[in-house]
């Protein structure tokens, strides 16, 4: 033991590398709801862009833009790449704030609404508070020692 009150393997368990573990009730329904969204969002603006695209380009850019992030952010929390969920939720809150605030501010500029428009209110504001849950999901992740498989 040395003069510190922290013997070598004491030392070597606090550099153990770690992992964050989400709560994976929290992390199943952050996955189901982000892929509900990317399919009902790519929906939209598959149909959007075919049909009606030179009506309103900025809105419907941004639908499919927002199923794309919805996918991505699916997959990151399906494949546990925890950083990228992090991003792509962050991402989305900030489209969502700037989308929803521009519609009331520059209204010219959104002859049809987007998948954010209005806070995402068309999808009873779940644009809005999922990547606000997300966030807190993916922050609050506890910490645990990485385990070796041979």
């Amino acid at each position: 033991m040395s003069g510190h009150g922290m013997n070598r393997d004491d030392a070597a368990v606090t550099a153990a590398p770690t992992r964050r573990v989400m709560n994976p009730v929290a992390r199943i329904s952050l996955i189901a709801v982000y892929a509900v969204l990317c399919l009902a969002a790519t929906g939209r603006s598959a149909y959007q862009i075919s049909t009606k695209f030179s009506e309103a380009p900025l809105p419907y850019s941004i639908s499919a833009l927002s199923a794309v992030l919805y996918g991505v952010i699916a997959l990151a929390l399906w494949r546990g790449w925890r950083r990228v969920a992090l991003i792509g939720s962050a991402i989305e809150l900030a489209g969502v704030l700037i989308v929803g605030t521009l519609g009331y501010v520059e209204s010219s500029w959104w002859p049809d609404e987007t998948v954010w428009t209005g806070y995402g209110s068309a999808y009873g504001w779940v644009p809005l508070a999922l990547p606000l849950a997300a966030l807190v999901v993916l922050v609050r992740a506890r910490r645990v020692p990485r385990t070796e498989t041979t």
